[in-house]
């Protein structure tokens, strides 16, 4: 797959963030009256905020709105760094850059927090953007999301271009912009959800990328 342009998801794909967004998510959800088991919380890893709200617990589209404020008075100041880069993915990250590769970051977190989370990582210089959701709710759909880096880039050439990410609506938001995906095992998503979502490529770590890529 020697596509040129590389856009990367950040949760479950760069880092493994899933211990502040599930301590966020319990946060939100008490104020509702709700106390979740931890376990059952990686669910909220990669689709947007507000529709797993609506979806997992059956919020009314005010409700969504008012945890997701409750979600981000604590992933603000705590759960934002209860996030770690997966294991090899910053020397992944140089290989690509090193072999004159383009970068780019997608993802459905608000993009204030995603620049903050690369940058305290000091991964944020081998991406030429970083796109992600507005702070006020839209631009959350992962296809939107892959839209606007491609045409913040100034990328026309949708053939040169490969989303990288672990859940289906990285596949899902690929395929609606007529791109390839690479579905990365070592995420959150499953081998089947992957496959059912029409993954073009499956990884298994983060080296591997390498092997398809370069």
């Amino acid at each position: 797959m020697q596509k040129q342009v590389l856009l990367f998801d950040l949760d479950g794909t760069l880092t493994d963030s899933a211990p502040g967004i599930i301590h966020s998510a319990i946060y939100a959800l008490k104020e509702f009256g709700i106390h979740a088991d931890p376990t059952d919380l990686k669910k909220f890893i990669g689709p947007p905020l507000s529709q797993s709200f609506e979806e997992f617990y059956g919020f009314s589209k005010k409700q969504a709105a008012e945890a997701v404020t409750k979600y981000r008075e604590y992933f603000s100041e705590k759960g934002i760094f209860e996030n770690e880069p997966y294991p090899a993915i910053e020397e992944v990250l140089r290989q690509l850059r090193a072999a004159g590769k383009h970068l780019l970051v997608a993802t459905s977190k608000p993009e204030v927090f995603a620049k903050r989370i690369l940058e305290h990582f000091s991964l944020s210089g081998y991406f030429e953007g970083i796109t992600g959701s507005e702070l006020d709710g839209t631009r959350t759909d992962k296809a939107e999301v892959i839209a606007c880096a491609l045409e913040k880039s100034g990328i026309l050439d949708k053939q040169e271009a490969v989303m990288i990410g672990d859940r289906k609506h990285d596949i899902l938001g690929a395929r609606k912009n007529h791109l390839e995906s690479v579905g990365v095992l070592y995420g959150y998503g499953s081998k089947e959800e992957l496959e059912q979502a029409g993954a073009s490529l499956l990884v298994s770590t983060p080296l591997d990328l390498l092997k398809i890529l370069l």
